[in-house]
């Protein structure tokens, strides 16, 4: 009997959408959960793996940063982009309450609510991505043409 997969908001927005992925496990109980050990873990090169990090300006304007694992958002030129003077990292008490996801299972689809979104233009290079599936151990693979129009996403040069 096939096993049953775990319905994220994600993943329910995706079929919801009928946008193709594909989602991809991993194991969580060493602990070791950031992105590198994840596109180790789902044997994909590190380029293909995104994070999804949560910003705001003030309570009431949130921002959506979608970056490569390996790379760090920066924050002044992402407050540009957001057309804000300043933002900051969400505390991480914070994230479930926002975005209805967990730290290392912030899905950058099917947050609490839709938030503006931008994606590193790094993606430009890449025809498939990956990002959390809004779970820790489960990944989403699909086209980058499809995460940015599920999340209303821009691309903009937001890495350091």
């Amino acid at each position: 009997m096939a096993k049953k997969r775990l319905k994220t908001n994600a993943i329910r927005l995706l079929e919801q959408r009928d946008i193709s992925f594909d989602v991809l496990e991993y194991t969580v109980n060493d602990g070791e959960i950031d992105g590198l050990s994840v596109a180790n873990k789902i044997n994909m090169e590190p380029k293909y793996v995104y994070k999804t990090l949560v910003t705001y300006a003030s309570r009431d304007e949130v921002f959506i940063f979608v970056i490569p694992v390996t790379e760090t958002l920066d924050l002044k030129a992402a407050a540009k982009i957001a057309k804000v003077k300043k933002l900051e990292m969400l505390p991480l008490d914070e994230l479930l309450t926002v975005t209805g996801y967990v730290r290392g299972g912030c899905s950058p689809v099917g947050m609490k609510k839709m938030y503006p979104t931008i994606i590193d233009k790094s993606v430009d290079a890449l025809d498939e991505i990956i990002v959390s599936a809004g779970k820790v151990g489960l990944q989403l693979h699909m086209a980058v043409a499809d995460l940015i129009k599920v999340t209303h996403a821009q691309v903009h040069k937001i890495t350091q």
